[in-house]
């Protein structure tokens, strides 16, 4: 569906723009809130004009917006506050503090919604807080909160922590070997300690055990020799007496 859009929608179109959208995406989200037209409709006739003067003023303001974001870009503001313990504020600073802050510094009004702070700063602290104007158009300034007593230290932003050069240099993968290959051969080693091993008798023991002779039983005849004898012997006896 091809609409024309009367305001600026975030990562979809500018006021003035026509473009295809889902049909969906039309009707229940951009016809709703009044974002958008038909293209071909009779409304989007009457306001071809208007959207054309829209147009234009917006790419002025943009340009003004543009050179406001350069101008406040880096630029460092002050607040002294009362602190107690652990560095906490009694009170707070507020996007409306830091947006009449900044006013005053340059000089010209910036309105308290184009501050994006997520919660009231209520530390001690250097933060920086980004001055959003468009989706596009953005500037970041450094706000520095300290204590209000005369002499008081001024906070110092802290340095990003860097991890140490031996640290880095391990961090760094192996070319030797690819991780999957060192994961496949983990296991595989893993195996063959589990695995017990088997005692196997050698092959010489086996041998002499089969050569050994089996016990000599003695021949049928020589146990007929030995009765003939026991007998010769009975009948000596018997024709002695």
């Amino acid at each position: 569906m091809k609409v024309i859009f009367l305001e600026d929608v975030p990562k979809v179109a500018k006021v003035g723009q026509t473009k295809d959208v889902a049909n969906g995406y039309a009707r229940n989200y951009l016809f709703p809130r009044k974002l958008a037209v038909l293209a071909d409709s009779s409304a989007a006739a009457a306001l071809e004009v208007h959207l054309k003067k829209i147009v234009k003023q917006r790419a002025i303001e943009e340009a003004e917006m543009t050179e406001l974001a350069k101008k406040i870009q880096g630029v460092e503001i002050t607040f002294k506050a009362k602190v107690g313990e652990k560095e906490k504020l009694y009170g707070s600073i507020t996007g409306a503090d830091i947006a009449e802050s900044l006013s005053k510094v340059i000089d010209r009004e910036i309105e308290k919604k184009r501050i994006e702070l997520a919660e009231p700063i209520r530390r001690v602290g250097v933060f920086d807080v980004t001055i959003r104007f468009t989706h596009e158009i953005a500037a970041v300034i450094t706000v520095t909160v300290m204590s209000d007593v005369e002499g008081a230290p001024v906070p110092v932003r802290a340095p990003k922590a860097e991890a140490p050069a031996e640290a880095k240099k391990a961090k760094k993968p192996k070319k030797e070997k690819p991780p999957k290959e060192a994961e496949e051969e983990q296991p595989a080693a893993a195996e063959k300690v589990e695995k017990p091993v088997k005692e196997k008798k050698p092959k010489a023991e086996k041998a002499v055990e089969e050569e050994k002779p089996a016990p000599e039983k003695p021949a049928p005849e020589a146990k007929k020799e030995k009765k003939t004898k026991s007998k010769s012997k009975k009948t000596e006896e018997t024709a002695e007496k």
